[in-house]
């Protein structure tokens, strides 16, 4: 199952592709031949039936031996100087941080540490107490994902400060996700409350000025194309069927949202620099 929606991380440069179990189609080689090689490609673990630690050792087994290779294929270089596949694990909290940690620890049952299986594995944060479940889990960061505002508490631009100083304190990476907006009431129509106005390009400003604040090393970027959450980025032209009403970037270019991002990553690499200083 291949599912194309994408994420992208702004300071990377990368792409991340969900994956699923049963996925079949070549995720990396597609996505080399439809974009360059400069843009490489990570992977977005989506939760499956029967979806855990040793699963998951299969998952990434299967990716690396298959796509490890590949000129696309996304790796992190560590503080070590080591480079290694990257992993967002979506809702992560769904497994126990005690599962997580036979796959994660040094000295779990079937550990991928030091291995060639090893990677940076970022798990989702929600809720509060993930934190220290993310920590016991053994994995290496956290990220926000959600584009929404206030939605949870991961999400919620005033927390990054307080989540950014647990992630010092314990070698972790933070990973802060952003958005342009927020609207998914064609496809949850009760959900009305968590709907966050684009405000011509300001709220995604607004996240990404708080995501730098922090100093994190990346950002994520929530997303490129995933239209039925209002969240998308690519261009965008007045489009309607008898259905929907797509979201356009009026009076602005189709690019808005690109030039955008273009802008802050220039503005983010000039501010690691300094933060290096």
């Amino acid at each position: 199952m291949f599912n194309r929606s994408e994420h992208l991380c702004l300071t990377a440069s990368a792409n991340f592709f969900p994956w699923f179990q049963t996925a079949s189609a070549n995720h990396v080689e597609l996505a080399h031949k439809l974009r360059p090689i400069s843009h490489p490609v990570a992977f977005h673990i989506q939760p499956y039936k029967g979806r855990d630690d040793i699963t998951l050792h299969d998952n990434i087994k299967y990716i690396i031996d298959k796509y490890g290779s590949h000129g696309a294929f996304y790796r992190y270089k560590n503080s070590m100087g080591k480079s290694l596949p990257l992993f967002y694990i979506y809702d992560s909290y769904l497994t126990s941080p005690e599962a997580w940690a036979y796959l994660l620890t040094p000295n779990g049952p079937h550990s991928i540490r030091n291995t060639p299986y090893d990677g940076v594995f970022i798990a989702l944060l929600v809720e509060e107490g993930h934190t220290h479940d993310i920590l016991a889990a053994g994995f290496d960061g956290m990220y926000t994902y959600f584009a929404s505002n206030g939605f949870s508490f991961g999400s919620s631009h005033q927390n990054w400060k307080a989540v950014k100083s647990f992630c010092d304190a314990h070698n972790l990476m933070f990973i802060p996700s952003v958005g342009p907006g927020y609207i998914d009431t064609s496809i949850r129509p009760w959900n009305n409350h968590n709907t966050r106005n684009r405000v011509n390009g300001k709220y995604y400003e607004t996240a990404l000025q708080a995501a730098l604040t922090v100093r994190p090393e990346i950002v994520s970027i929530t997303s490129f194309n995933e239209w039925h959450e209002g969240t998308q980025i690519e261009k965008a032209i007045p489009k309607k069927t008898p259905t929907r009403l797509y979201l356009d970037y009026l009076p602005h270019q189709p690019s808005l949202y690109l030039e955008l991002t273009r802008r802050w990553a220039e503005h983010f690499i000039k501010e690691k620099e300094q933060w290096l200083m």
